[in-house]
């Protein structure tokens, strides 16, 4: 069996970078709206809108690192009939002991269907999260804003509960994407894979 260091350092550091900053951005904003009590309502807003500009600049240089280094090929997406033999697998195939349909390799280290959900989550997702967020700030500042803040705070959950959804099928997927379960943890962690 080969180890292939699949993921870079960087590639390490942004996805657990935000993955900690979108934990911490959903208990807070779950702070803001009284759902939970931790910090107290001035500090999970502080918190938050400090979080939320780290994982802006994180994201602005993520998007500058993939277009200069090619790896946004990885997010083009793969034919329908590919997604939906993903779907059959997670949805069915893993329950009945089927193989996976599908290898990863350093020029394709996403699935079909990582392929939609990451493309989803970098096209919409996030700039619905971060655009929402950005004009709750300075929703006072933007005198054109044709929608009331409530209706932008609106916006803003939605997007948040979108992005936690995410994230649970994310951790899912992980822990059922290999035989052995911690496998794409630990490659995460390290940077390598074992192939055959």
């Amino acid at each position: 069996m080969a180890k292939i260091m699949m993921y870079t350092r960087f590639e390490r550091f942004w996805h657990w970078s935000q993955a900690l900053l979108i934990i911490l951005m959903l208990i807070t904003g779950f702070e803001i709206h009284g759902s939970l009590h931790v910090l107290g309502f001035e500090q999970a807003v502080t918190v938050h809108s400090i979080a939320a500009w780290i994982l802006i600049g994180l994201w602005v240089f993520a998007w500058f690192w993939h277009l200069t280094t090619g790896e946004w090929k990885q997010y083009i997406p793969s034919a329908p009939k590919r997604i939906f033999a993903m779907m059959r697998f997670y949805g069915l195939g893993i329950f009945q002991g089927k193989s996976h349909p599908f290898h990863k390799d350093k020029e394709n280290k996403l699935n079909p269907l990582q392929r939609m959900a990451y493309l989803s989550l970098h096209i919409m997702i996030g700039p619905a999260i971060w655009i929402s967020g950005l004009v709750y700030l300075f929703y006072k500042d933007l005198n054109v804003i044709p929608v009331s803040l409530g209706e932008v705070a609106l916006i803003h959950t939605a997007a948040a509960f979108l992005m936690m959804a995410f994230l649970i099928a994310h951790l899912y997927l992980a822990l059922t994407m290999d035989e052995k379960p911690l496998s794409s943890f630990h490659a995460m962690i390290s940077g390598y894979e074992r192939h055959d």
